[in-house]
């Protein structure tokens, strides 16, 4: 049955911390935790079904927020986030996120592993708004734009510390180390797009949306106690339902094959790159962490 494998996976790959102490979770306490802005479960989606896949989605954004250091609450992006779950997805797309109604929806037995990728296509949409002094006519043509085009388009960051490091981000992983240049990951995404005759893995929010979930996936750690002597001490963050699939760079037939899709050889930053581009996203979301932690203390 889909449903045992699928909870059966998870309960023998995922290494973590336990978020929810062991407690079943509902999708209604994902929308409240991590301050979404609505959640829809499809009708043909069980109780059952709905009850590990809560547990499932509320343990990788649990231990998405831990490796970006952001409080849960700020996964909703200000309550402007929405999730769907086996509800209103696209034929032969296992997850995608929607500009237009600002969604991150998930299939019901194919989402798993693509949360993280989708959760930056979210997050460049919503700081698109926010970072980029983009102007009320630019505004209006440029509504449904990404932060990472924007930035490719010239359009210039509104003068902030935060903005700063989200540019720094932006140059590591889409330029060459002068910054005169596409970086090697782009140059190998512009071809893999003509050996495919279409723009995929070259548009920028899907080069940032994969530089970003390899870049998880290779250096997530949690800090794991032992019960009896009380000693610290880090350990590999594995959470397939979060991500998967982009560390394994042989391929076979020119594919690499994860739960959620089949990517060619090539679509991801390279170990070196994938190193450089974490230092970035830690140093851009740990501030912003602080200034939210500060924020919600009125320290601000």
């Amino acid at each position: 049955m889909q449903l045992e494998r699928m909870g059966r996976a998870q309960a023998r790959v995922r290494q973590g911390l336990d978020h929810r102490d062991g407690e079943q979770v509902t999708f209604l306490d994902v929308k409240q935790y991590f301050g979404l802005g609505h959640v829809r479960v499809g009708r043909w989606v069980s109780s059952s079904e709905s009850l590990i896949a809560a547990n499932m989605v509320f343990d990788a954004l649990a231990d998405l927020a831990l490796v970006l250091g952001l409080p849960p609450k700020a996964l909703g992006l200000r309550e402007k986030l929405n999730l769907a779950f086996g509800h209103g997805g696209q034929q032969g797309v296992m997850a995608h996120y929607s500009p237009s109604e600002r969604t991150l929806a998930l299939a019901k037995h194919a989402g798993a592993g693509a949360l993280a990728h989708e959760f930056w296509h979210a997050f460049d949409h919503y700081i698109g708004d926010v970072a980029m002094d983009v102007g009320r006519e630019i505004g209006r043509r440029n509504s449904s734009r990404f932060a990472s085009e924007l930035w490719l388009q010239d359009v210039p960051l509104l003068c902030h510390p935060l903005n700063d490091r989200l540019d720094a981000l932006f140059q590591c992983v889409l330029l060459s180390p002068d910054g005169e240049q596409p970086s090697d990951y782009v140059r190998r995404a512009i071809q893999l797009d003509k050996s495919f005759g279409r723009l995929y893995f070259s548009h920028p929010s899907e080069l940032m949306a994969r530089a970003f979930e390899a870049a998880i996936e290779t250096h997530a750690l949690f800090e794991d106690v032992d019960l009896q002597s009380g000693e610290i001490s880090l350990k590999w963050l594995i959470n397939p339902y979060l991500v998967t699939g982009t560390q394994d760079l042989t391929a076979v037939n020119g594919a690499t094959s994860r739960q959620w899709g089949v990517m060619p050889t090539g679509a991801f930053p390279k170990p070196s790159h994938r190193d450089a581009i974490m230092g970035h996203i830690q140093q851009y979301f740990g501030l912003l962490g602080k200034a939210l932690e500060k924020y919600q203390q009125g320290e601000t």
